[in-house]
């Protein structure tokens, strides 16, 4: 079981959010792989640098992008229902770990 209220979304994705989400999440992917052959071809260190920060700049985005569904959905739903103090402490929580 998970450690926080919700396993699963209260709102689903509509299929467009999802495939955007998805398309980005593929690119970074691919994004990883390259650093992969780059280190395999023993290319300049810079350059992979360079490499690994645009990977990290794209995830920060995804989960900026996730939050920002989280809250407009689930947060904005918990609170109708009264539930927010617990949703809003469980994003709290996380935003913590994401912005290490």
């Amino acid at each position: 079981m998970s450690e926080y209220l919700h396993d699963e979304p209260v709102v689903p994705r509509t299929d467009d959010e999802k495939e955007k989400l998805m398309n980005r999440l593929k690119r970074i992917e691919g994004q990883v792989r390259g650093i992969q052959n780059m280190v395999e071809e023993d290319r300049y260190c810079v350059d992979i640098l360079v490499q690994i920060s645009a990977i990290q700049s794209a995830l920060k985005n995804v989960g900026f992008s996730v939050t920002e569904r989280h809250i407009n959905h689930c947060v904005t739903d918990a609170i109708q229902k009264g539930e927010g103090d617990e949703t809003i402490q469980e994003l709290m929580d996380v935003l913590k770990q994401f912005s290490k």
